[in-house]
């Protein structure tokens, strides 16, 4: 029977006080992500939970968020229609939340964190969409099939021109994306972004490695020199900053000035503070956490095989909780730095392949048509769909052992990562064309050997599942439901 997205949108409206207490919605690949006015006794966890097409809801600080899966675009494209706008606010401003929320550590690293998730997400289908143009080069290219010589126009375009359109301004699209996050000015957060990229600064960067210069002045403020593009983390330690001196200007300006000197003057304060302070530190910082993950996955011996295990293991219950979106931070801030990931992405692959193998272990192991029959989609979902979450909530938690054996499978998958020395290259979703997108860049040894590990892990979670991932009573209760099925 096929989905009915327009009544699990109703249904989920209607079970977290309707629309009158949704301050904004937004989804990412398999999640409806509400900011609520209350988060509290109006809304009904059980009566979401309980809606045909959920799999589950999560609370992220002032975010609900309803896990649904793959169709969660079309389930917030019917909410659309109802008047709620995905990605900005509705009737009520964000302000409003943070007024109720008392100022805690615990309020600001849920605000962080919340900024962070939601600025991340927003940009991964244009990082998959460079991806792919890449791994096709990858594999077509001299490395491995060898139809594309290095010197020609299509590998030039795939392997360097499409996939440079989205990492080398990342500065610029990251603007974009902690702007609409922030409810500031988008426009002005791709100019901050446009700021760090302009050429003259590139050519600035470029003289001074000639003569030794490391700082140039800004309003006669000394600003140490950096090269941004490809980074993470300047523009995004910049943008808060920009959202609050375009607030302050929107307050004492008056409308008849506005249209023009809002803007100028927010970013007349922004370039100092940005080129002066924040871009720098966040250069000092990404150089930090891109030197400390490769060091980390090159490491070699106990500290590799532990790190990169251990993120294997944990992973997708990381992304249960959404905490999994500060080690993607890390995992792209070292991918932008260096150009690849030896630690974090390898965890994140080598989980996702477990998460296949949940499914695949309790399909094989039931015996009940329609268990089976769920089962099976929920493999499916991951291998082809890249979308883990409706294994984690529809498996999972319906039976509990089943986690065991994905952490096993993913911890011995890491393991061997680890060991092989693999490096990811390109993230994507976790499906499998995006695993061999992740390792094909490397060429065909680090294909090998990434897929490998994988395939391990998919496998050793599948036995795990199948011999130890269910309780004798639910076993017996899946042998009574086939007989009589």
């Amino acid at each position: 029977m096929a989905v009915d997205n327009r009544q699990i949108a109703e249904d989920v409206l209607a079970a977290v006080g309707g629309r009158e207490n949704i301050v904004s919605a937004t989804n990412c690949m398999t999640r409806l992500r509400l900011t609520l006015k209350d988060n509290g006794a109006s809304v009904d966890d059980e009566a979401v939970k309980a809606i045909k097409g959920v799999l589950g809801v999560n609370r992220a600080g002032t975010q609900y968020q309803v896990i649904i899966g793959q169709n969660v675009t079309k389930v917030m494209a019917e909410l659309s229609t109802m008047g709620i706008e995905g990605g900005t606010p509705v009737d009520e401003k964000l302000d409003d939340i943070d007024e109720k929320e008392p100022f805690t550590l615990k309020s600001v690293g849920s605000t962080i964190m919340n900024y962070l998730s939601k600025t991340m997400v927003a940009i991964i289908p244009l990082m998959m969409a460079c991806a792919m143009f890449r791994t096709i080069a990858s594999v077509m290219g001299p490395t491995m099939l060898n139809v594309w010589a290095a010197d020609s126009e299509i590998y030039n375009l795939f392997n360097n021109w499409l996939y440079d359109a989205g990492f080398y301004f990342l500065p610029i699209i990251l603007g974009w994306s902690a702007a609409k996050q922030l409810g500031c000015s988008q426009v002005l957060g791709m100019m901050m972004g446009g700021v760090l990229m302009a050429p003259e600064l590139q050519a600035i960067v470029t003289a001074a490695a000639e003569s030794g210069a490391t700082s140039m002045s800004i309003y006669g403020i000394p600003a140490p020199i950096a090269m941004y593009s490809t980074t993470v983390l300047p523009i995004i330690l910049c943008m808060p900053v920009l959202a609050q001196v375009e607030k302050l200007f929107k307050k004492v300006l008056p409308d008849v000035l506005s249209t023009v000197f809002e803007p100028f003057l927010t970013m007349l304060v922004m370039v100092p503070i940005a080129l002066c302070a924040l871009a720098p530190l966040g250069s000092w910082l990404g150089d930090g956490i891109g030197n400390f993950m490769f060091a980390l996955g090159n490491a070699g011996g106990i500290v590799t095989i532990l790190a990169i295990g251990i993120i294997a293991a944990s992973w997708e219950f990381l992304v249960m909780t959404g905490m999994h979106q500060v080690l993607i931070t890390l995992g792209i801030t070292a991918l932008a730095q260096n150009g690849f990931d030896t630690c974090v992405f390898i965890g994140g692959m080598t989980a996702s392949a477990a998460c296949w193998g949940m499914g695949l272990g309790a399909f094989l192991r039931l015996k009940e048509r329609d268990e089976k029959s769920t089962l099976l989609s929920f493999f499916i979902s991951g291998l082809i769909g890249g979308i883990t979450e409706p294994a984690l909530y529809g498996c999972g938690f319906k039976y509990p052992r089943t986690f065991i054996g994905l952490a096993v499978g993913g911890f011995v998958g890491g393991i061997i990562a680890a060991i092989a020395g693999a490096k990811v290259y390109v993230i994507g979703n976790a499906s499998v064309l995006s695993l061999i997108a992740a390792y094909a860049a490397g060429g065909t040894t680090n294909l090998m050997m990434g897929a490998g590990a994988g395939i391990i892990a998919c496998l050793v979670t599948a036995a795990m599942v199948y011999f130890f991932g269910f309780t004798p009573e639910q076993l017996e209760e899946d042998a009574k439901a086939a007989q009589l099925g």
